[in-house]
C-alpha cells in the first residue's frame, strides 16, 4: 500500500470553482495538508509531494449518491427490461449465497470503476441476502483497501414483494410465489435491530467509511420499521436513503396500498418522520406535483439516476420540475446491471439532456448546474455538506485531475460543458481521496488490478451457472410478471413520465 504524503501540492492546474469561471477556470495551485485542502491560489509553499497539474482540470471529486455493489459482476447480462422483471434477474434474493471471495471481488471492482470515473464518494446501498456477517466485514475491508470514500447502508425491508408489487398476487400462481419475497429475511429476523447492531459494530471502521440507513422502498416497509429508522437517524445523525417511485408500478402501489395518505408515498414517509435534509429519495421518477412541493418545503433530497431508469423502462423524472421548485438534487449511477457502468459522465450527460423531455423551454440545468448536482448535491444528500464536493480551504481533499489534452477538451471552450457533454471518463488521470492519492496516471495506488481481474474470473463460472438457472426460472415467471406490469399500466396515476410516440 502506498503511504499518504503529509502534504501534497497540486501545481499549475485549472482549478474548477462552482462560483467562478466554469468555462476557463484560472490556473492556480492547491495545497493539501493531511486530509484537508489547506489553500487554493499562488505562493502556497512546497508539499512533501508535488503533482504537476499543467494542462489538467482540477475538479472536485464526484459523489455517486446512489449505487449498489451487489450486482457489479452482472454488467452486460441483460437487455432493457421493465423494472419489475429486471429485479427478478438481478437482485441477491434470486441467487444462492455468494462466497466471500466473490463479495470482495465485486466490491473492489465497482469501487475501482468509480475511481476511474473521477468519483471520490459512493453511497453503497447494499443487499446482503441471506445476511452473513463475514460478508459485511469483507465489504468494509474492501472499501478501506481501495481507498474510496463510502457512505454505506444495509438495504432492509419487512414486507415481501408479493404483498406490495401491484397485481403479483392476483396473477402469479401459488407455486411460484416463494420466488417473490424480495429482500425479507425469514425466521423472525428484525431488520431494525439488525441495522442498529451492525452500525454500532462498524461505525468507527475508517475515516472514509460512514453509515447511512437504507429502507428499501416505502411500500416494502412497515410504519414500525420506518419510525425506528427515523429514530436511529436522529439519534446518530445518519442520512437515510430509500427508493421511491422508480417505476409506474411503484406509483400504482402508492395509490393501491396507501389510501390513508391520498395514495402518496411521500405522505406515508412524512407520517413516519422521514422527510427532510437528511433524507435522499432515489429515482423519484413518478412524483406528483404536490409531492414535489412537499419535498421543496421540507428540504428533502432527490437522487436521480437517469441512465438506469432508461434501461429499466421506468421513465424520465421531472428534472426541470425539481430544479425550478428548489428541490435539492443529486445524481447517482445505480446498479451495474441496469446502467451497466459506474460512470458519472454518462449520468451527467443524460441528466442535462433529459431535462428537456419534460420541459422543452430553455432553462436549467446548465452544465455547471449539472456538475453541482454531481458534487455538492450528492454531498448534501449523504450528510457530507461542507466536507466534500468543492475545492475550498478546510474541505476534505477529494479531488480529480482531468487531462485537457484529450480530444474531448481540445479546444478548451468550456470546462463545464465539455465535462458534461463531451467527456466519457477516459481523461480522468489522477484521483485524490481524503488527502491520499488513490489513482495516479490512470493506475490505482492501493490494489493490484491484474490480481483483481483474476479474482473476478475465478468467481464467474459459479456465478454464470447461477445466472442461467435464474434466467430459466424467470422464463416461466415472465408471462405472469408481464401481465401484472401491464395491469399497472391500466391504472390511472394522474401523471405521465414517458414521451408518447402518438401511435401506441
Amino acid at each position: 500500500m502506498t503511504d499518504a504524503a503529509s502534504s501534497i501540492l497540486i501545481r499549475g492546474g485549472r482549478v474548477y470553482d462552482h462560483d467562478g469561471d466554469t468555462d476557463r477556470p484560472p490556473v492556480a495551485d492547491v495545497l493539501i495538508r493531511g486530509d484537508r485542502i489547506a489553500g487554493v491560489g499562488g505562493d502556497l509553499g512546497p508539499g512533501d509531494k508535488t503533482i504537476d497539474a499543467a494542462g489538467k482540470l482540477v475538479m472536485p471529486g464526484f459523489v455517486n449518491a446512489h449505487y449498489h455493489s451487489h450486482d457489479v459482476l452482472l454488467k452486460g447480462c441483460f437487455e432493457t427490461l421493465p423494472l419489475e422483471l429486471w429485479l427478478m434477474h438481478a437482485l441477491p434474493p434470486a441467487y444462492p449465497r455468494r462466497s466471500a471471495g466473490e463479495v470482495r471481488a465485486r466490491t473492489l471492482l465497482g469501487a475501482a470503476e468509480c475511481l476511474r470515473s473521477g468519483m471520490t464518494t459512493v453511497q453503497d446501498m447494499l443487499t446482503l441476502f441471506p445476511f452473513d456477517p463475514e460478508h459485511l466485514e469483507t465489504v468494509v475491508c474492501a472499501y478501506e483497501e481501495i481507498g474510496i470514500r463510502c457512505t454505506f447502508s444495509l438495504q432492509v425491508g419487512d414486507i415481501p414483494g408479493i404483498e406490495r408489487v401491484p397485481f403479483w398476487k392476483e396473477v402469479v400462481p401459488g407455486e411460484y410465489r416463494r420466488h417473490l419475497g424480495a429482500s425479507v429475511e425469514p425466521g423472525g429476523f428484525d431488520p431494525l435491530e439488525h441495522v442498529r447492531e451492525h452500525y454500532l459494530a462498524w461505525r468507527d471502521a475508517s475515516p472514509r467509511f460512514r453509515w447511512a440507513l437504507g429502507p428499501t422502498s416505502p411500500e416494502f416497509c412497515t410504519p414500525r420499521l420506518l419510525e425506528g429508522l427515523a429514530a436511529l437517524s436522529a439519534e446518530h445523525g445518519l442520512p437515510v436513503i430509500t427508493h421511491i417511485y422508480e417505476s409506474r408500478s411503484m406509483a400504482v402501489a402508492g395509490r393501491l396500498f396507501m389510501p390513508e395518505h391520498d395514495g402518496s408515498q411521500v405522505g406515508y414517509l412524512r407520517s413516519v418522520g422521514l422527510l427532510g435534509p437528511n433524507v435522499g429519495l432515489a429515482h423519484s421518477v413518478w412524483m406528483r406535483p404536490d409531492e414535489i412541493e412537499i419535498l421543496a418545503a421540507t428540504g428533502t433530497n432527490v437522487i436521480l439516476n437517469p441512465v438506469g431508469n432508461l434501461k429499466t423502462r421506468s421513465g424520465v423524472p421531472p428534472i426541470r420540475g425539481y430544479l425550478d421548485s428548489g428541490v435539492a438534487t443529486a445524481i447517482g449511477c445505480d446498479n451495474c446491471s441496469c446502467g451497466d457502468s459506474q460512470n458519472m459522465f454518462h449520468a451527467m450527460k443524460a441528466f442535462a439532456g433529459l431535462a428537456a423531455v419534460t420541459n422543452p423551454e430553455p432553462g436549467p440545468p446548465s452544465a455547471a448546474d449539472t456538475i453541482a448536482c454531481a458534487t455538492l448535491g450528492g454531498a448534501r444528500a449523504l450528510g457530507l455538506a461542507g466536507e466534500v464536493g468543492a475545492i475550498r480551504p478546510g474541505m476534505k481533499a477529494d479531488i480529480s485531475l482531468i487531462d485537457l489534452s484529450t480530444p474531448q477538451y481540445v479546444p478548451l471552450n468550456s470546462a463545464a460543458r465539455q465535462t458534461v457533454f463531451a467527456e466519457s471518463g477516459e481523461s480522468v488521470d489522477t484521483v485524490i481521496v481524503d488527502g491520499r492519492v488513490a489513482m495516479e496516471n490512470r493506475r490505482l495506488a492501493f490494489i493490484d488490478e491484474d490480481a483483481l481481474r483474476s479474482e473476478v474470473e475465478a468467481a464467474m463460472p459459479a456465478l454464470r451457472a447461477d445466472i442461467e438457472a435464474v434466467a430459466a426460472r424467470n422464463a416461466t415467471l415472465r408471462p405472469y410478471l408481464l401481465e401484472a406490469w401491464r395491469r399497472s399500466w391500466r391504472e390511472d396515476v394522474g401523471i405521465n413520465r414517458f414521451v408518447d410516440d402518438g401511435g401506441r
